[in-house]
């Protein structure tokens, strides 16, 4: 590929320009350093747990006491939430982010003017699952096992948040994506809505799901990126990791489970091809770049869904051009990025 292109993301519908020749400027992808600060003081860590809000769960291997050491993940609420819980809201029910009571321009009522300025309670759940007892900064310095561990607490915990209209995990590595903490831990956002993001794509899956006389669109955009190639990094017994057609940033990854299953929660696999993707990425570029993650799961009232992991690493900046117009100029191919990592595991 060598003039640029612009593409359509199966998933979401979003367009992406690919542009090519903007990979040959200088410094095109520059890795800030990010040196691991002292554990001491880290409330993460072992032996730090009277330093975070009381312990929602934990995995403790050989027993023990709540807010004790011993542990191998564990789930506190976040000390800064962006949503507040309350149990007793019930009288609303969920919203599916498309109700007229949630957005005044949908309204149907001709009787009386719009509110345009309405609020509503960010009512929900918000936690932090920390991945490891040990002071590491990434997912990639996790052994198999504790990987494993790691998305199994994302599974563990998301279940037990199953009314929520969505449960979004999230994972932010170094200052570049986020984080605010270096000690290795996803978030989870138990939200009352379901957001337009997700809406979407929950609605191209359903009309797809229509047209094709019930086929899974993730399912056969699995079948035909296996079958050509180009951006096919690994694949295993459960899962398959791809560049995606229409990536919106250099070497965007789709962890997708062979077996198509709605929701994250309810599945399984992923662990070690998440691992892959981690390791494919630190072999490229000499250390694991910052990135974001975050685990695509079924709506609470999607009948049809395909769950996915999908992971961002934060080598270009969003300017003004994909801010004003929400269209993203990728400098990287998923081809070229797919084969780079393809050599990089030495496939």
């Amino acid at each position: 590929m060598t003039e640029p292109e612009i593409r359509i993301d199966q998933l979401t519908g979003l367009r992406a320009i690919l542009a090519p020749t903007r990979a040959d400027r200088p410094n095109a992808f520059v890795l800030d350093d990010r040196p691991l600060p002292d554990p001491g003081g880290c409330p993460f860590c072992e032996g730090h747990e009277q330093d975070t809000p009381g312990e929602v769960w934990a995995q403790r291997p050989g027993g023990g006491e709540p807010n004790s050491g011993g542990w191998s993940q564990r789930a506190v609420p976040n000390l800064y939430p962006a949503l507040i819980e309350d149990p007793g809201a019930e009288a609303e029910g969920r919203d599916s982010g498309f109700s007229a009571s949630a957005d005044p321009l949908r309204s149907s009522s001709r009787t009386r003017e719009p509110d345009l300025f309405s609020t509503r309670p960010a009512i929900g759940a918000q936690e932090v699952i920390v991945h490891t007892p040990r002071h590491v900064d990434s997912l990639a310095q996790l052994d198999a096992d504790e990987l494993a561990g790691a998305v199994a607490a994302w599974r563990v915990r998301m279940s037990a948040h199953g009314d929520a209209a969505l449960v979004q995990v999230i994972v932010n590595e170094g200052a570049g994506a986020g984080a605010s903490r270096e000690h290795s831990h996803a978030q989870l956002y138990a939200l009352p809505f379901v957001p337009a993001a997700v809406a979407r794509e929950r609605e191209r899956v359903a009309s797809y799901r229509e047209r094709t006389g019930g086929a899974g669109l993730l399912t056969d955009v699995l079948a035909e990126e296996v079958r050509r190639g180009e951006r096919l990094v690994a694949i295993d017994d459960e899962a398959a990791l791809i560049c995606p057609w229409g990536s919106g940033s250099p070497f965007e990854l789709r962890i997708v489970p062979r077996e198509a299953q709605a929701r994250f929660d309810a599945g399984k696999g992923g662990a070690a091809m998440l691992g892959t993707a981690l390791r494919a990425l630190t072999q490229r570029f000499g250390r694991t770049p910052d990135l974001n993650l975050w685990v695509r799961s079924a709506p609470h009232d999607a009948e049809h869904f395909h769950w996915h992991i999908d992971i961002a690493p934060k080598l270009t900046v969003r300017a003004g051009f994909e801010l004003a117009t929400g269209v993203d100029i990728n400098v990287y191919p998923p081809e070229r990025a797919a084969a780079d990592l393809r050599e990089a595991l030495g496939e």
